[in-house]
């Protein structure tokens, strides 16, 4: 590949995925003819291509040279950008985490990257209360759905944060760039329809064998199991596409997935799932 039509596809602005049009020789001509600008044209050029080209770019330098140039771009202002390099290079593991290190960032900077989510969450997690309180009387009476209302939420929260986890792994790795987020929500929406489907199934025989007449409240005990395992169902389905999806949300809008997805997905399947619960419910039984 000719080194001036890099430099003309940069200075041009007409960007093109170095990885999807180049072989990693090709990737490699790239790299020693961005090397051979001089570190202002280098400062310039990182700045300007897209995020995942600069870091195949900078893949196929030297550590030190990726380290000075991460200094000057931070020191020309350019800090957010130089820290997304870093991160996605693996020098730095969170997009938030202070470059010295976690443990030698004082407790208050810990807190200040923390608190506003937490305190935002934390008062949104009072429309849960505001559902439930709806269905006080019902739950007084049908105890067996009082008894599986955790089962929703922990299901939903347990499912959401692997998916999750697996995905901010690999975003961590470099292996899953944003533009793939469909590939992502396809691959965990088929997982979740089996994860659902086989908890829904252990729900219906744990329902049936095990729960006592007194705690249905007069209702048939069938309908309420179908009930509650096609409530699981849809909780799960939904919390684990979207664990799939919240990491490559945060990452778009240049936010920690690390710091910010778990929080926002526990407050989300809290929420989500004790209206898709009661929903469900009263359209089987019609306790309204």
């Amino acid at each position: 590949m000719p080194i001036g039509r890099f430099a003309m596809t940069v200075m041009n602005n007409t960007f093109l995925s170095i990885e999807a049009l180049y072989s990693e020789q090709d990737i490699q001509a790239v790299s020693n003819a961005f090397q051979q600008y001089g570190r202002e044209q280098q400062i310039n050029l990182l700045n300007r291509m897209p995020l995942e080209d600069a870091v195949l770019v900078l893949g196929q330098c030297s550590l030190s040279t990726i380290q000075t140039l991460l200094s000057e771009l931070e020191e020309q202002g350019f800090e957010k950008r130089s820290r997304h390099l870093a991160h996605q290079l693996g020098l730095i593991y969170s997009e938030v985490e202070p470059q010295q290190g976690y443990f030698s960032t004082g407790v208050l900077s810990h807190v200040r990257q923390r608190i506003g989510w937490i305190i935002a969450l934390a008062l949104l997690g009072i429309v849960s209360g505001l559902i439930i309180a709806q269905y006080e009387d019902i739950l007084s009476q049908l105890v067996l759905l009082a008894i599986y209302m955790p089962v929703i939420a922990a299901a939903g929260g347990n499912t959401g944060t692997q998916a999750a986890t697996l995905v901010i792994r690999a975003l961590a790795t470099g292996e899953l760039k944003k533009r793939q987020w469909a590939n992502v929500l396809w691959k965990e929406l088929r997982v979740a329809i089996c994860l659902a489907l086989a908890i829904a199934l252990v729900m219906i025989g744990r329902i049936l064998l095990f729960s006592d007449n007194q705690s249905t409240g007069g209702y048939d005990i069938n309908m309420i199991a179908y009930a509650i395992a096609v409530a699981l169902f849809i909780q799960v389905t939904i919390s684990t596409v979207l664990g799939g999806g919240l990491p490559i949300v945060a990452r778009f809008f240049k936010l920690d997935p690390a710091v910010l997805v778990s929080p926002v997905l526990a407050s989300i399947v809290d929420i989500s799932g004790m209206w898709i619960y009661f929903t469900v419910v009263n359209s089987f039984l019609g306790i309204a």
